[in-house]
């Protein structure tokens, strides 16, 4: 498939690398193509310049505008800060019509500080808001509740653990799906949570997911649902 990544940062450039590696054509989007290589900076994580990574994997992945990324897809996998969501897409020019939007960003506001807090929150989520915004799109928000390198890579911790998926188009929904047993998701770990207003639970989970990083230190953890027989009352 054509697949768009939106995002330079370290969870695009992980998504990009995945998804070429099965053999998809990936395109990297960002605003400007030639600042964002010029960069020399390091990230909020510390992680090198977007540039040193594309030097190294440019024969894998190609960088393009949001607008020409977005035209030559038939999925976008929407990898930037959930701030900045909305004004990236929109650098598309409604490059959606009925295009699959992957969101696996969380609207982290760090606007006083760390921790973030959430915005929208508890009745609107991004997932929704990126929905009403590009009605053309198909939005499907999964792999949002774990480290990048978790997402396309489950096996790398050995218990079985879960990933969600929301949105209202099934037939969107199950091309995702196939592209998360792609990346090594088993079926019997991927929990369909329903349509897309069901996004706002799994982005309410990042505040405990951050608390977690915080205390254990290791980025390295998920979610796992067990579920038991029901109670007889």
């Amino acid at each position: 498939m054509k697949i768009a990544v939106f995002g330079t940062g370290i969870v695009g450039q992980v998504i990009s690398i995945r998804l070429a590696g099965l053999g998809h054509l990936v395109t990297i989007g960002t605003r400007d193509v030639a600042k964002t290589l010029a960069r020399t900076g390091k990230d909020m994580y510390g992680n090198p310049p977007f540039g040193e990574w594309y030097e190294r994997n440019k024969d894998s992945v190609k960088l393009f505008t949001y607008k020409e990324a977005a035209a030559l897809s038939e999925i976008i996998f929407n990898c930037t800060m959930g701030q900045g969501s909305l004004d990236a897409l929109k650098q598309a020019d409604d490059n959606f019509d009925g295009k699959i939007i992957v969101d696996i960003s969380n609207p982290l506001d760090f606007s006083k500080g760390a921790p973030p807090s959430l915005s929208p929150v508890n009745t609107d989520s991004l997932g929704e808001l990126i929905q009403r915004t590009f009605p053309q799109a198909k939005v499907v928000k999964t792999l949002n509740t774990m480290n990048c390198f978790l997402m396309v890579n489950p096996a790398a911790i050995a218990e079985d653990h879960n990933v969600f998926v929301s949105g209202n188009d099934q037939g969107a929904k199950s091309k995702v799906k196939e592209i998360l047993r792609s990346f090594g998701w088993k079926d019997g770990n991927v929990i369909d949570l329903g349509d897309i207003t069901t996004a706002r639970a799994t982005e309410q989970l990042l505040p405990i997911w951050i608390r977690l990083y915080m205390a254990l230190n290791n980025p390295m953890f998920n979610f796992k649902i067990v579920v038991g027989a029901a109670p007889k009352i």
